[in-house]
Order: C-alpha cells, then structure tokens, then sequence
C-alpha cells in the first residue's frame, strides 16, 4: 500500500515538474513577437543608419540623416502608418544589430553568402548600382578598353571588391590603391590618378564634392542589385510585406525618383548621372 502511495505521489511530481518545464520553454517563444507585429505593436520602424553617401548621410549641423536609405525607409514607414526611426549603427556591425533587435531592417545592404547565413533577405531587389569610374577632364570612358592601358591611372581603395574587380578587368592600366574612399577621391581632385573606380552613386556624390570629371558606367555594365537585411524568423509576414512594397516602389519609378531628389539635393543633375535601376544601367 505504502509502495502504491509512494509511486503515486511521484508520478504526479514528475507531471507537475513536466508541465512547469514545458510552460517555461514555451514562454519565451511565445512572448517573441514577429518583427511585422512589434512594429505595428510599437508605432516605429527602425532603420539602421550608417555613415555612406547617397545612402545615408548626417548633417553635421542638425544632426539629421538624410540619404535615398532614409527616403525609402520613409516610404516604407507610411505604408505600414508609423513613425520613421533611425538607429545609428555601422556597415560591420549591422547584422549583429539586426540580430539583437536593436533595428528591424538595414536598406541597401547586398545579400552576400555570408550575410544570409546570419540574417533574411527579401527575394526582391530594392535597386541596382553598377561599377563606374570617375574619369578627368578630356577622358572619355564608353568601354572598360578605353582604360585598359598602360598610361591609365586608376584610384581605388584598396581591398575592396572595385579593387578586386578593377585587377583582372584593367591588366594593362596602372592600378593605384589608397587606403579609403576618402583619400582615393583626394588623389583623383589632386591630379594623381586618371580615374577612380567605385559603384556609380558613390562616385556621383565624389562629383558633387570635387565637381571634376565626369561619371560613366563603362560597357558591358556590371550592374549588381542590392536589398535589405532583415531578422531571421519563422514567420514570414515582413518579408513578404517587403517583397511588395519593393516591386511597387521599383516599378512604380518611386525608387528612381527618390535617388534623383537626393541628388538634386546634392547639387547634380540627374539627367547626367546614371539611374539606379538595372533597365537604366544597361541601356
């Protein structure tokens, strides 16, 4: 009887203690909600901001940001009806802040083998950019031949994936590498090099600084679409939700219109720099 009692009582703890366990594994899924529903939840969309002109710049007197990043990531914000938020990140660290929740998309951010391990990405593109150059005065660059000689100088900033490009595509011209986007522009304003090589909306905005030179997308263009970097979640509603509003902003021509107001901002006429959509580039 006494042995009954005994195997009774400890089934019954052995339940009790199942069911706490359960509950407080289930808990935290539970109380994790999807990256749409906290938006909504909140009334705020996070967008990461990191320093990169056109895409996302800082006035350094407001401190507001600004960018064709911060323009879409508006757009974006409006047809979910909440309040546009920009979270201060870097381009390094922006999967990690994604990942932590700290924001709930970064814009403009190419989805790369090893970037999709760690964070999603929607399937459709959020626009197009292509590898330009930035070429002198009297230079004129139809085809990647007109600079591949040897008397060409072409600045890059070294490591990149221009650089990397740049090497096999020009054997012949003299690649000449600098540290950063910074002091490859200064060598091109200072006469040092022919051309610099980099994706045509960043040498448009060197344009607007220098105002030398003139920016081509040599033929055939290698022109590469890039998207945005989002949490990895099970339910796919924000994705889904991104799919749309990017295949609407593309082909409506509201994401072409909103990198010509940026660059109108910037002093530049957009009827002579190239378009961010793959159709333009490839003209």
């Amino acid at each position: 009887m006494k042995t009954n009692f005994a195997l009774l009582l400890w089934r019954r703890l052995a339940l009790a203690l199942l069911a706490v366990l359960s509950l407080s594994l289930a808990a935290p899924v539970m109380a994790q909600s999807s990256s749409l529903q906290k938006i909504k939840q909140t009334g705020e969309l996070r967008i990461g901001v990191a320093p990169g002109d056109p895409w996302y710049f800082r006035d350094p007197n407001s401190g507001q940001w600004t960018g064709l990043g911060v323009l879409i990531g508006e757009q974006l914000a409006k047809s979910l009806n909440v309040k546009l938020v920009p979270v201060e990140t870097t381009w390094g660290n922006s999967v990690a802040a994604l990942q932590s929740g700290q924001i709930d998309i970064m814009l403009v951010l190419d989805a790369t083998e090893e970037r999709k391990r760690a964070i999603d990405f929607p399937s459709k593109p959020l626009l197009w950019y292509a590898q330009g150059v930035l070429a002198k005065d009297g230079l004129v660059v139809k085809n990647w031949e007109d600079l591949n000689k040897a008397d060409i100088r072409i600045g890059v900033a070294l490591g990149t994936a221009t650089d990397r490009d740049l090497t096999k595509r020009l054997p012949n011209a003299k690649i000449e590498r600098f540290t950063n986007t910074d002091e490859t522009v200064a060598a091109f304003n200072a006469g040092r090099v022919d051309a610099i090589g980099f994706y045509h909306p960043a040498l448009a905005i060197a344009y607007s600084k220098i105002h030398k030179g003139a920016v081509y997308i040599p033929k055939p263009a290698v022109a590469l679409p890039t998207s945005a970097g989002i949490r990895k979640e099970s339910d796919s509603a924000f994705k889904d939700l991104l799919d749309v509003q990017f295949d609407k902003l593309y082909n409506s021509g509201t994401t072409e219109s909103l990198y010509t107001q940026y660059l109108k901002s910037k002093g530049l006429d957009p009827s002579k720099q190239p378009g961010v959509t793959r159709e333009a580039l490839e003209k």
